[in-house]
């Protein structure tokens, strides 16, 4: 993965690679988020004007292709895209999720924010909650956080045994590569934010009486926890990133760039599943003929 701040082409690709290729974490080898700088701009557009340009340009194609998907999965197409977003606290899921899904149709996009397990959650294993929350044929899904919690702030809390957070990464790589071979294609982002960075945007939250409802005062407690919680994600990403559903690192000090990126990573893999509109399974110029005649 590109790392710096070097500047790629407008397009997406720098010498002609897939932005998929450039933030991909290769699965197996160790993971060290220090390496990777949260502003960094891998490829794409270079300054925030350009960058909110070429996101806008990405509406259509986008709006085109999900379009395409779900009507492939009115024909019986069972494929379909989960999105999931994981990332610490103002790392921009919820913004993420506003901006990359308004060009989408509602009817076609799914968007599960996950919170704290409720008391019947807690009763199942955890993977329950996600599986009711999966998109069906022909959807978009989007998780606000995800099953990943759980080996997550599971692990920083210690809300359970070390050696169940262990059988968890099993059990999450399984259930991962059971929805791929049944049509799902998992594009896994972790919106990787700078300490600094998160600090101006707390701040910020308390400034502004419009962003405060945004504010917990847990938030503090967490962020003292931000070496417990890099590692904790270092964790995933070395552990669960296999080739059916790798993990990409977007960097996300940068709003704009980490909405196109999100965007881009979107498009690339929809792309690739290449929907098609379902042939007719009637006569078209019979009806034709029948509608003219009245």
């Amino acid at each position: 993965m590109t790392r710096g701040k070097g500047k790629g082409a407008e397009g997406g690709k720098a010498g002609g690679t897939p932005l998929r290729e450039l933030l991909r974490v290769g699965g197996g080898g160790r993971v060290d988020l220090g390496a990777y700088d949260s502003s960094a701009i891998p490829a794409g557009p270079t300054d925030k004007d350009a960058g909110r340009a070429a996101t806008d340009a990405l509406a259509g194609p986008l709006a085109g292709l999900q379009e395409r998907l779900y009507a492939a999965g009115t024909a019986g197409d069972r494929r379909r895209l989960l999105l999931v977003l994981q990332g610490m606290d103002t790392s921009g899921k919820g913004g993420t999720v506003k901006h990359v899904t308004g060009p989408l149709n509602p009817a076609g996009c799914r968007v599960t924010a996950f919170k704290a397990p409720t008391a019947e959650e807690r009763e199942h294993p955890f993977l329950w909650r996600v599986e009711k929350a999966l998109p069906r044929q022909g959807e978009i899904g989007v998780f606000d956080r995800s099953h990943y919690e759980d080996v997550l702030i599971a692990r920083v809390r210690a809300l359970v045994a070390p050696e169940v957070v262990e059988r968890r990464y099993e059990e999450i790589n399984a259930f991962e590569r059971s929805l791929a071979e049944d049509g799902v294609t998992v594009v896994k982002v972790f919106l990787h934010i700078g300490f600094g960075e998160q600090l101006q945007r707390l701040l910020r939250r308390l400034d502004r009486p419009d962003k405060r409802w945004k504010f917990d005062p847990g938030d503090i407690e967490e962020r003292r926890m931000w070496p417990a919680y890099q590692e904790a994600y270092e964790r995933v990403l070395e552990r669960c990133s296999p080739a059916q559903a790798p993990w990409y690192v977007v960097p996300a000090d940068r709003k704009w760039y980490r909405n196109w990126a999100v965007a881009r990573l979107l498009l690339e893999h929809l792309e690739e599943m290449d929907p098609q509109y379902p042939a007719a399974t009637f006569d078209v110029e019979a009806c034709r003929a029948r509608l003219i005649a009245g």
